[in-house]
């Protein structure tokens, strides 16, 4: 989070695919000396396990922008998605890659020493492979963005953008409701099952649960489906009105909301039932991750890009997963401290602090709809806007074909 302006600024400025790599090939390297770090030094292998974001924080802000300058239109959509499908496939194969590691080698600190190779594989082959594309050139504005502008000057500019603002807030929202389910779905699906008298209480501090595993698998299939499904709609809905990009984002954002508040519903009685109702819910929720991204492509310049997706990534974990676990958590033992402590109010207890999470879905939904308002506008001001010396001033746009 804290990392991920900086890579912004470098990114705007200097050459991506290197500063990518680069952060690719220390993100490798982290990971690979954590696993040789002995037990008497714990906090050093907390600090290493931070230095992780690093690595994310250089490819989460750089490669969209790569992309972006690649690819227009719908094939830009339909690459972002093929890059954001990354996410929920690359979790699954982790946890998959990991334990087969820890398995094979009968120690967990194999499942450290893996992934290491494949990153820096990876980030030789970027920087072997991957062109360097002129920022802009793909939508005709390479040769009138002259100069780049001061990180003060983009700051003004992206908070004057109200696409970009608004939207941005509603991927916190995203992100709010992501990072309190990740840590407590399967804590909840747990205690409802322990309502049921399926299982016995656990009282250990080590408990054998597959809600976490069914429950990330679930996350896994639902982000592949959701991308697919939210780049094929949108493109279906350009045809319809050019708003289509933040008005699926906000339809799908909106029914997700209605099906999260089902699964507190219905996992009293049926945890088969609270399953299906995540499975829907989370694949209308991740529905908007790479048309989120294609958003900021069509109302930020190119050379202000990088920023634009760092600043994102920095507001939507800040205001969204870094807080929103605690917070639920939080919620939960307040009202545990009211009432006697059973398993039935342990159990709604906590669904009620999770019932916070649909209601901020609702508002991510309506900053979707504020998107929407002033998407055309600044998507014009973007494609007419000429950056000379750290000043704007508007031109008429070239006309070329669509095809291009």
């Amino acid at each position: 989070m804290v990392a991920a302006p900086i890579f912004g600024y470098l990114g705007d400025r200097f050459n991506r695919k290197v500063i990518l790599s680069g952060g690719i090939f220390f993100w490798s390297i982290v990971t690979l000396s954590s696993s040789f770090i002995s037990k008497e030094n714990y906090w050093l292998f907390v600090l290493s396990r931070g230095l992780v974001g690093i690595g994310e924080s250089s490819y989460s802000s750089i490669s969209p922008t790569i992309i972006g300058d690649l690819f227009t239109n719908n094939s830009r959509t339909t690459m972002l998605s093929i890059f954001y499908l990354a996410i929920p496939l690359g979790s699954g194969l982790g946890y998959i890659l990991g334990y087969t590691a820890k398995k094979a080698a009968g120690d967990w600190h194999w499942a450290l020493r893996v992934s290491p190779v494949l990153g820096i594989t990876v980030g030789t082959l970027i920087l072997l492979f991957v062109p360097e594309p002129k920022r802009g050139s793909v939508d005709q504005m390479g040769g009138r963005i002259k100069a780049n502008t001061s990180w003060l000057c983009d700051m003004k500019a992206l908070a004057k953008n109200r696409s970009y603002v608004f939207s941005s807030l509603a991927s916190a929202a995203v992100s709010f409701a992501t990072g309190a389910f990740g840590l407590w779905i399967p804590m909840y699906l747990a205690r409802a099952q322990v309502v049921q008298k399926t299982p016995e209480a656990c009282t250990k501090a080590s408990c054998s649960n597959t809600n976490s595993l069914i429950f990330g698998a679930i996350t896994c299939v639902t982000g592949l489906l959701g991308v697919v499904i939210g780049a094929a709609t949108t493109r279906l809905c350009r045809q319809k009105t050019e708003r289509a990009d933040p008005l699926v984002c906000a339809v799908s954002m909106l029914g997700s909301a209605i099906f999260i508040c089902l699964i507190f519903v219905v996992a009293k009685k049926s945890i088969i039932g609270a399953y299906v109702c995540i499975f829907i819910g989370e694949t209308l929720l991740f529905l908007n991750w790479a048309i989120t991204a294609d958003i900021l492509m069509f109302v930020i310049i190119p050379t202000r890009r990088a920023t634009a997706v760092a600043i994102q990534s920095f507001t939507s974990h800040l205001l969204g997963d870094a807080g929103s676990p605690y917070l639920i958590g939080l919620i939960s033992e307040a009202l545990q401290k009211n009432y006697t402590m059973s398993a039935l109010w342990r159990f709604l207890s906590l669904g009620y602090a999770l019932m916070l999470c649909p209601f901020i879905i609702i508002l991510g939904g309506m900053f979707f709809l504020a998107t929407a308002l002033f998407f055309l506008d600044d998507r014009e001001k973007s494609c007419t806007c000429c950056e000379v010396g750290g000043t704007s001033s508007p031109v008429m746009p070239t006309l070329v074909p669509l095809s291009q």
